[in-house]
């Protein structure tokens, strides 16, 4: 039978279960012949069979310490891991010496992810066969899996200190090293990851797989352009690679990819094309999909994600991809599901988790308080305290609270003025297009010879007709109450507003307000604001422009308030922005102009905004804040107006109120799962 033995021993399984069962049909009860044809049987992927032909052996030879070993082998085969262990901790019991006992037993312990005892395990094999290859291998794939799950616990430490102990065993491992390149992202070590991607470029298609990492590495430091050039250096090197159509369309993929973090979204979508002729599956649709999420066409994306999800009910890119989508429509419980669909099949996955953060977050209750302090050179002083709560009752509903505290002086005339407003409020959303926000208030004012109670009210229909457009119409009355003298005397302000604005897809943008505001004193106020602005950078975000308003009164009354027959001012703009969602968090704008009152000549505007603030925890958050203009329709009263003050945020619950919906649809997925 040697000729068989050799078979077995070169993986010719096929020649080696064919030479065995000629043995057999003469000699049917030949325990080597029925022995071996076990192992080709399994070993060609049979493992039910050879499952059923080792339990025949095992009890005619009940004692056979060489049939236990192949039947627990075989249990292996047909992924039966519980009963595995069990029969190799009674195998162990029987000979602790037995090399293949203690890597089977490894082996099963790493497949049931019990990682840290399999690698007890994998180290006492070690030392019955130092440096034997089978064991050594098997160490990587088990230490590989522990650092997996040490990860997904977030220690990060310790499973970077397990793939740095099998580069000492294997120099340059592409899965190693691959590993500790995921984790230095994850924990947004960028070069860390980048000198990972560069030690793995010991060979051609290495030298691809190391460009491709990089390039997200790049994209990760918001440096996009080398992220792109990156992309196409390693698009041109694949070409040779073709037949390795898993790097060649991983490859594809990641230019592709960096033509969007580019904005080159017609030569991206080209692109795809190009590859849709080659290729036909959920990576080419993942590609469309993301082309959407990027140009806003979310209904595209959403009918690519869909289509992944019939293919694959448990891909990564279909599910975490149409949550995301359904939270950019507005459609934030499917958004959850799909979420949670994610961490099903993908135990703590971090976009997923963070998603659903994100998620409870916006539907959490919080309450906002904001003190200011305001003076300008017309000596008038202004001390001012807002409260705010928002309170979503349902991913639809959200109910909203409001006090202000206000109390203004004159420091020459020594006239004063207290305001208090109560404001009670709703915001439906229909869908993500179409939203409706109310509120009615009254205010309380105490001049200096007056008293008086007014109804407040405002009312906004927010929209999206369109792609990249949002057009808000509504109406506001509120009081004019920036200095003691107005709020004495009693004029109301009806505003009827639009704001309209037009973003795309290369940076530019369009804002547009108009309000038309009748008064109670008669008068009437025609307000134009209009705003063409560039986005520069993205983080931070850096965008600029022109700015130009436009202001009349159908009366002239200077004596009272600013109130021109004519008004117009034109301006450049800068404005920087940081990510809120970090520790320390910022932005600044400022803007110089030039403006016209009347037939007056024209002078010179500056206006400046900053704001400095800190994140304590996910739930409180505060900023400082200043402000200053000297624009003449800025205030009442002329020229320079400063404003100092704090904002504080704290979500004063955990957790949405009506977590337990949210609850209900992730016990839904996991009784799906079951199932």
């Amino acid at each position: 039978m040697q000729e068989g033995f050799g078979y077995l021993e070169t993986g010719k399984y096929d020649k080696a279960k064919s030479f065995f069962k000629i043995i057999l049909e003469k000699y049917p009860n030949n325990r080597t012949a029925l022995l071996c044809y076990g192992r080709s049987v399994g070993l060609l992927g049979d493992s039910q069979k050879a499952v059923s032909i080792f339990t025949a052996l095992k009890k005619d030879y009940p004692n056979d310490f060489e049939i236990k070993l192949n039947y627990a082998e075989a249990l292996l085969w047909d992924k039966q891991f519980i009963d595995a262990e069990k029969f190799y901790e009674t195998l162990i019991q029987e000979d602790n010496t037995s090399f293949p006992a203690v890597l089977g037993y490894a082996n099963t312990l790493s497949n049931l992810k019990k990682y840290k005892k399999a690698l007890e395990i994998v180290n006492k094999a070690l030392t019955l066969q130092k440096g034997n290859p089978n064991a050594l291998l098997s160490r990587k794939y088990i230490r590989l899996g522990y650092a997996n799950a040490l990860a997904q616990d977030k220690k990060y430490k310790e499973a970077i200190e397990l793939l740095d102990q099998n580069l000492i065993d294997f120099p340059k491992d592409k899965d190693t090293l691959l590993n500790k390149a995921n984790i230095y992202l994850v924990t947004n070590n960028l070069e860390e990851a980048e000198k990972a991607y560069t030690d793995l470029a010991i060979s051609k298609e290495d030298s691809i797989t190391s460009l491709n990492g990089k390039a997200l590495v790049a994209h990760k430091k918001s440096k996009e352009k080398k992220a792109l050039k990156i992309a196409n250096t390693a698009k041109e090197k694949v070409v040779g690679f073709k037949d390795n159509k898993n790097l060649y369309l991983s490859t594809q993929e990641r230019y592709i990819q960096a033509l969007l973090w580019n904005k080159k979204f017609k030569t991206a979508n080209n692109e795809i094309d190009k590859l849709q002729l080659e290729y036909s599956n959920n990576r080419i649709s993942a590609l469309q999909a993301t082309h959407g999420m990027y140009t806003s066409n979310f209904k595209k994306s959403l009918e690519s994600y869909i289509s992944i999800l019939n293919k694959d009910k448990s891909s990564f890119d279909g599910n975490l991809g149409i949550a995301n989508a359904y939270r950019a429509v507005g459609e934030d419980m499917k958004s959850y599901t799909y979420a949670f669909k994610t961490l099903q099949y993908y135990p703590k996955q971090q976009d997923a988790e963070k998603l659903i953060k994100t998620l409870k977050k916006s539907h959490t209750p919080f309450i906002e308080e904001k003190t200011a302090f305001t003076f300008d050179n017309g000596d008038n002083e202004a001390f001012m305290i807002q409260l705010k709560s928002e309170i979503p009752l349902s991913e639809k509903l959200t109910t909203e609270f409001q006090y202000d505290y206000r109390t203004t002086r004159n420091t020459v005339s020594e006239n004063e003025a207290t305001s208090n407003d109560f404001w009670l409020g709703l915001l439906y959303k229909f869908n993500g297009r179409l939203s409706l926000q109310s509120k009615v208030g009254i205010t309380n004012a105490n001049a200096f010879t007056t008293e008086y109670t007014e109804f407040l009210a405002e009312v906004t229909l927010k929209t999206k007709p369109f792609k990249l457009q949002n057009l808000d119409i509504g109406y506001k009355r509120e009081l004019q109450n920036f200095n003691a003298d107005l709020l004495n005397r009693e004029i109301v302000m009806n505003n009827y507003f639009l704001n309209y604005n037009l973003s795309t897809n290369f940076n530019l943008g369009w804002y547009t307000q108009y309000i038309y505001t009748p008064q109670t004193d008669d008068n009437i106020r025609n307000l134009l604001f209009s705003s063409l602005y560039y986005t520069f950078l993205q983080k931070p975000i850096i965008k600029g422009g022109i700015n130009y308003q436009y202001l009349s009164f159908k009366e002239q009354v200077p004596v009272i308030y600013f109130s021109p027959g004519q008004f117009n001012l034109g301006e450049i703009f800068l404005e920087i922005v940081s990510d809120a969602e970090k520790k320390w968090f910022y932005n600044a704008s400022a803007a110089l102009g030039r403006q016209f009152v009347e037939q007056d000549p024209g002078s010179s505007t500056f206006r400046a905004e900053g704001k400095f603030g800190y994140q304590f925890s996910e739930r409180f958050k505060a900023n400082l804040y200043g402000k200053y203009s000297n624009i003449a329709s800025a205030t009442a009263a002329g020229f320079e107006y400063t404003e100092l003050g704090f904002q504080l945020k704290w979500y004063f619950l955990s957790k949405p109120i009506f977590d337990k919906k949210i609850q209900k649809l992730q016990n839904n997925e996991d009784a799906n799962m079951s199932n």
